[in-house]
């Protein structure tokens, strides 16, 4: 079997004689001659992906100050940086938002960072002996600072959950907006051109592993945190310096409703030494595979609707239940390409070495979900099950005196076969009966009903009453009959018995 090893890849590298493919090339040159030439030909593939990767963030020490400071409390740009350190070290999340202004944050701090702007620094201190200053502020750039280290605990997955929306409201999340009842699928990740798809066991990839990061040269420390080899969801955890990095590779982000993050450009180099990194490395977007899962409903597993291939993911359109649904990638395929061109560049011209990792990345071991030493409180425990309902078709004057006679607010509508379509209140009622309306409950009744299920988190119900400024849920079954209602009372008393 052909084989060769890294010294003799860094000797080519040396001389001028290496041959270097993109991820996108090494599949055609695979298909047309096969594994045993590409050992023989081709000395190194280079990755690249470019996507929001919020477990990303920098290491930053800005020098002393005169009188000095031990920060304990420190801002940049309104964005809080962690300084429970020392006097003068920070780290800086990519998440973290602007107190001030929610689209801006952490990453976007690093982003201006690396393209030289100038950043407010605000420190706050209680004062001591040796670091009498209780306030700072001050203006500085990338090259005021000792250092400026990125280090992300989790970057460049495997691959990627693509997203989808059963419910009949629209979704702010991480994987974008989603619409209602399977409008869109947003989908992650560079396919073929993925690191770790065309290095899926980790034989080349580990600490030590250098690699192009945010336009840089950097390292990968390990694995990366929910590092998941078992399920095909692997990380990898990162390191660079923010000054050799360059802006058109880091970006900030902001999602809409959701929050910031920070857009990373990764790109790691596979030597090739063997058939079977060859083999790996000639990947398609057909063979690779991910799950579009169901984020309406909020549970940490998110229901599977189907299993697809990012081939299918970037025609733009997928089959959802017989129906055509539009796809949108969150990462950027223009610059994971131009990622991996630049590093094929660097290695063709001398100035990029491969390394053999000193540890490879895990290849068994799952992530683990959170111990929870206390379950959370469902609907179920808080909802009465014996609601009254109301037909659609039915006089206000009877929903009226429903009411009256049960002592509640809030009326169940239910269509002709029982399903829920829409809900009445006493101030509806109320009103209908001082305007001297006698038509039917559907006149006044309100039709965007929001609901809630048994097995929804009580926290959710909860945060539904105070989004929409109500006092209770019909809860339904999967086919919209009403098997109960929970207020806002019922809520608060489970809650006080806990």
């Amino acid at each position: 079997m052909a084989s060769k090893t890294i010294s003799k890849v860094n000797e080519r590298i040396r001389d001028g004689s290496v041959s270097v493919l993109t991820a996108e090339e090494m599949t055609d040159y695979i298909r047309e001659h096969g594994t045993e030439k590409a050992v023989r030909e081709v000395d190194v593939v280079t990755t690249g992906t470019f996507g929001a990767m919020c477990s990303s963030g920098a290491f930053l020490n800005f020098g002393h100050s005169d009188p000095p400071i031990r920060m304990q409390r420190a801002y940049l740009n309104g964005v809080e940086a962690y300084s429970g350190l020392a006097a003068v070290d920070a780290y800086l999340g990519a998440t973290q938002e602007s107190e001030s202004d929610k689209s801006y944050g952490g990453g976007h701090v690093i982003e201006d960072l690396i393209a030289g702007k100038e950043i407010d620094l605000h420190a706050e201190s209680s004062g001591t002996d040796c670091y009498p200053r209780r306030m700072l502020d001050t203006r500085i750039t990338i090259d005021d600072l000792n250092q400026a280290t990125m280090v992300n605990p989790r970057n460049a997955y495997q691959r990627y959950d693509a997203a989808t929306n059963s419910t009949k409201r629209v979704l702010y999340t991480y994987m974008g907006t989603l619409l209602p009842g399977f409008g869109n699928v947003t989908y992650s990740g560079s396919g073929m051109l993925s690191p770790l798809s065309n290095d899926p066991t980790f034989r080349t990839i580990g600490t030590g592993t250098r690699i192009f990061l945010g336009g840089g040269q950097g390292y990968v420390i390990g694995g990366g945190t929910q590092h998941d080899p078992e399920n095909r969801f692997g990380t990898m955890m990162l390191t660079g310096s923010l000054k050799e990095m360059n802006p058109t590779y880091i970006r900030g982000a902001a999602f809409h409703k959701y929050g910031t993050s920070l857009y990373v450009g990764v790109g790691v180099p596979i030597p090739i030494l063997n058939e079977e990194i060859a083999a790996a490395t000639g990947v398609s977007d057909s063979d690779l595979t991910t799950e579009i899962v169901d984020y309406g409903i909020p549970r940490r597993s998110h229901p599977l609707v189907r299993e697809v291939t990012y081939e299918e993911l970037k025609s733009g359109i997928v089959d959802i239940d017989g129906s055509e649904v539009r796809t949108s990638p969150l990462s950027s395929f223009n610059l994971a390409r131009r990622i991996a061109d630049e590093l094929k560049g660097w290695i063709a011209d001398g100035e990029f070495f491969v390394s053999a990792p000193s540890a490879q990345l895990p290849a068994r071991g799952s992530a683990k979900p959170m111990r929870e030493t206390r379950g959370q409180l469902l609907v179920q425990d808080a909802m009465s099950g014996d609601a009254r309902t109301i037909r659609s078709d039915a006089c206000v004057k009877d929903a009226a005196e429903l009411i009256i006679e049960g002592y509640f607010n809030h009326l169940p509508v239910l269509s002709e076969d029982g399903t829920l379509v829409g809900i009445v209140t006493s101030w509806d009622v109320s009103k209908a009966v001082a305007r001297g309306d006698v038509g039917t409950v559907e006149s006044v009744m309100s039709r965007n009903v929001v609901t809630s299920t048994p097995d929804e988190f009580v926290e959710l119900a909860v945060q539904k009453m105070e989004k929409h400024k109500i006092s209770a849920l019909p809860v339904v079954n999967e086919t919209r009959k009403v098997i109960g209602m929970v207020t806002s009372g019922d809520l608060n008393k489970l809650l006080v018995r806990r």
